[in-house]
């Protein structure tokens, strides 16, 4: 059954901005490009813009579809909202503790999300958990349209990412005054949260000479907090969530070799082991979080998660119980995974009959099967080219490990039949929140905690992708699925 949600106009605020304080998200930052952010009117009325006619065809306005992104209304209205309700990924495993007196927080600043954990350093307890969707998401879901508004109108995504993140802090805290912050994200998030100039990032080489720890004293940020941390970044868009997972899953510290990938917008590899690591970030996309795709949504009720080939099509599992209205990024592995082993789909990406239908007229198109391509193909080849540049081969890699939500609930299976995972033998581990384990491990670890970041920092080797002869070629030969 669907799930109506009715607004009412409100004085110096559009439709738009009331859906996105819903969950909506708005894949291309409100530009009407993508058309990821359908909504169906159910009552009401919404005038239809020239964008809206460019983004749906007639057969779709004619049906109610209209663009979130370029939404207002004059009147009440009733809306079918296809991305409804979000699953974000938090993270509760136990880790090694100093004791302490009082409370802290850890905070994993994503592109799309947000969690934060209220700590006790007493007894290493998560005393509560805050999710939600970070508020600069209605600029777009990637880091390069962060960027790109940043360089138009600076400090505005600072403020509102400061805000949002002061007002969660507060709702964990209860009145409990906060001992220490640590903040973890990409280098993108770091550079917007702390202030910092993103010019550097917008153009190649994409480095920037400010990837040292961001400080902060808690009143100076409005937040009930003593001091406030950002962990430093590794290096381009290797941010500190990367910095935070390699701490977690014991990287520095093993003698075998081993993977780590963050598949989220902006997806980040390392690998390696106690001698050496190699790491980078790859520009992925949304894709692995719906975004960009027609019909994308993330991992949330009415989102088919599970595609498997079956006799005279394919079976589709719907999160929720209720009727389809998108798919997330799970889904849209198994799918194309499926898609192939039924020929519909073929190696090199081509869809047969130009659609392929799952389920409650939800389908994928050709330009969805592009998208998925693109991101599989980026991180598949940055897992190659960092191979070969710590020197090992493919079977000295003893474990993959996969962090994010996406990395959390993708099956192995479909993501090795796709080519997003190696067909290596070493075994794939889901990671979960590897970003904000580690951020808890280094909150209560305070006299190890330098040691820790300092390991990371000299065993780490930043590698820039689009500098390396081989990636180019290496990139189009693994768009190929298989």
């Amino acid at each position: 059954m669907a799930e109506y949600v009715g607004l009412k106009p409100q004085p110096g605020r559009t439709l738009s901005d009331q859906l996105f304080q819903l969950g909506l998200e708005f894949p291309c930052g409100g530009c009407s490009s993508c058309g990821g952010c359908r909504v169906r009117l159910i009552g009401g009325e919404i005038p239809i813009t020239e964008h809206m006619r460019e983004a749906l065809s007639e057969g779709e306005l004619a049906a109610g579809w209209r663009l979130a992104c370029q939404a207002d209304a004059s009147v009440p209205v009733t809306l079918d909202i296809e991305q409804w309700s979000a699953r974000i990924l938090t993270d509760n495993a136990r880790v090694a503790f100093e004791p302490a007196e009082g409370y802290g927080a850890v905070i994993d600043l994503g592109t799309t999300t947000l969690v934060v954990e209220l700590v006790d350093l007493a007894t290493g307890d998560i005393r509560a958990v805050l999710a939600g969707l970070n508020p600069q998401g209605r600029q777009g879901s990637d880091v390069m349209s962060r960027i790109e508004f940043d360089l138009r109108s600076p400090g505005v995504l600072t403020g509102l990412i400061r805000g949002a993140l002061g007002a969660m802090l507060a709702d964990v805290a209860q009145g409990r005054p906060l001992r220490e912050v640590l903040l973890c994200g990409n280098t993108a998030m770091h550079h917007l949260f702390c202030g910092h100039s993103v010019a550097p990032l917008s153009q190649v080489p994409f480095s920037s000479p400010l990837l040292r720890n961001g400080e902060f004293r808690g009143e100076d940020l409005g937040w009930s907090a003593a001091s406030v941390s950002f962990l430093p970044c590794v290096g381009g868009f290797v941010g500190s969530d990367l910095l935070a997972g390699l701490v977690a899953c014991g990287m520095t510290e093993s003698e075998q070799v081993v993977a780590l990938l963050d598949l989220g917008t902006n997806g980040e590899i390392a690998l390696g082991n106690r001698d050496g690591i190699v790491c980078a970030s790859t520009a992925a996309g949304p894709a692995f979080e719906g975004g960009r795709i027609r019909m994308g949504m993330r991992a949330g009720d009415g989102a088919i998660d599970r595609v498997e080939a079956a006799a005279g099509g394919l079976r589709c599992h719907v999160l929720g119980g209720v009727t389809a209205r998108g798919i997330c990024g799970s889904g849209l592995v198994d799918a194309v995974a499926a898609g192939l082993h039924q020929a519909s789909v073929a190696a090199s990406g081509r869809l047969a009959g130009g659609l392929l239908p799952l389920r409650d007229g939800v389908h994928l198109t050709q330009s969805d099967i592009r998208e998925l391509q693109l991101a599989k193909g980026a991180i598949a080849a940055g897992l190659e080219i960092l191979r070969k540049q710590l020197g090992v081969e493919a079977g000295s890699v003893r474990t993959i490990y996969l962090a994010g939500a996406f990395g959390n609930y993708v099956r192995v299976e479909s993501a090795r039949r796709i080519g997003l995972l190696p067909s290596w033998e070493a075994p794939v581990v889901p990671a979960g929140n590897s970003a904000v384990r580690g951020a808890r491990l280094l909150l209560l670890n305070a006299s190890r905690r330098n040691q820790l970041i300092g390991r990371v920092l000299r065993l780490a080797r930043h590698v820039e992708l689009a500098g390396d002869p081989e990636f180019q070629e290496t990139f189009i030969e693994k768009m190929r699925f298989g």
